[in-house]
């Protein structure tokens, strides 16, 4: 059972789950097809649910490259940046070209990064053992800002549900992610140093049906999680293309603007979104860098960064009590008991920040976005 399509008033009623096959991937041949699950409890029925499979598995109806283009034409979001924004989304290759450093564990001089990343390692996994950097040349603030009318979309295609749904994922990157804001019932708190980090991977995913064409549905990605999101309740700004709010520092991506609380009962951390003049038209914008369902003679070479499975930033070190003290002392004496006991209901993962791994490190590469 997936997310709870509908519920009675009280927790305790009749509710209705949509169903999903429990193996999901671009190899699996199970099909979604708006089954449901009706009850009070997900979990009271041992019994085995059947699931429709696509046992003649073939790509025949997943989209050409002409027509993969065609859609991310047709579909490509409109992103807009919060008016306030600092840290603006940028192509991977400008961000190389700012002379940004590679390092490697136990040798103290760091190399400089190509502009096309050919000399970053290539495959592996996440061992800690490289990780990229600011340059250390005095312009590591400009490179911080980013370049708007430098960015690019990356795109990656794949198959779902036994090919009758193609997933087309824009894939936004950012050379930094700003500070966090803590929101304490009616206090609003800068946290220092805490949540920045280098680099930030961001993504929104178009599931498009191969049997028709449209647009499903659109997964937003919201730090660690995300939500869906059908396409009836987006909010569309030219055609067919809908809009991405991204989060103030933070770029988290969300469906309609206005403040969304990572917490609860009043204290979290603030995700604010608004529309502004920083848009970026991801239809005009981006790169397919992967499209394996395609073949080899038609399928883009992957870029060599794509390869590289480790973090995309260092592990920031700080003392998080003396960040917290420092940022409750901005505020009234009076109100810092208060604001030390709620700052203790903050979220555990705004603590202890360290760079992302890129896109194809991550589960949902070949796998479901995870809610």
């Amino acid at each position: 059972m997936n997310a709870i399509a509908w519920e009675a008033d009280s927790p305790s009623i009749f509710k209705v789950w949509n169903l999903t096959p429990c193996k999901v991937g671009s190899n699996s041949l199970g099909i979604m097809v708006g089954a449901f699950g009706c009850g009070t409890d997900p979990t009271s029925n041992d019994g085995c649910i059947r699931c429709l499979r696509n046992t003649s598995f073939s790509l025949s109806g997943m989209p050409s490259q002409a027509q993969l283009n065609s859609l991310i034409k047709e579909y490509g979001p409109i992103i807009y940046l919060h008016p306030s924004e600092k840290y603006f989304p940028c192509s991977v290759s400008w961000f190389f070209d700012k002379n940004v450093l590679l390092y490697s564990a136990g040798q103290n001089t760091p190399t400089r990064i190509s502009t096309d990343g050919s000399n970053l390692p290539q495959g592996g996994s996440d061992d800690d053992e490289y990780w990229i950097d600011l340059p250390n040349d005095g312009t590591a603030d400009e490179v911080k800002a980013g370049s708007l009318s430098n960015a690019k979309v990356y795109i990656h295609a794949k198959p779902m549900f036994g090919a009758v749904f193609t997933d087309v994922a824009f894939w936004f990157f950012y050379a930094f992610n700003g500070s966090a804001t803590a929101k304490l019932e009616l206090v609003n708190l800068s946290l220092g140093k805490i949540g920045e980090h280098v680099c930030d991977w961001e993504h929104v995913t178009l599931r498009i049906s191969n049997l028709t064409g449209k647009l499903s549905k659109v997964f937003f990605s919201q730090h660690s999680s995300g939500v869906w999101v059908n396409a009836a309740d987006l909010e569309y700004a030219e055609g067919n293309r809908f809009i991405v709010y991204s989060s103030k520092s933070g770029h988290a991506s969300y469906p309609h603007p206005g403040l969304v609380l990572q917490g609860k009962y009043g204290v979290g951390i603030r995700n604010d979104t608004a529309k502004s003049e920083f848009i970026l038209h991801s239809s005009q914008h981006f790169e397919i860098i992967s499209a394996d369902y395609l073949g080899n003679e038609n399928a883009p070479e992957e870029p060599a960064w794509l390869q590289y499975m480790r973090k995309w930033g260092p592990k920031i070190e700080y003392e998080t009590k003396e960040e917290i003290e420092k940022a409750i002392h901005k505020a009234p004496s009076f109100l810092r008991p208060t604001l030390r006991s709620l700052i203790k209901k903050l979220p555990d993962e705004v603590f202890g920040e360290e760079g992302p791994t890129g896109p194809k490190e991550k589960s949902s590469w070949m796998g479901d976005e995870q809610v």
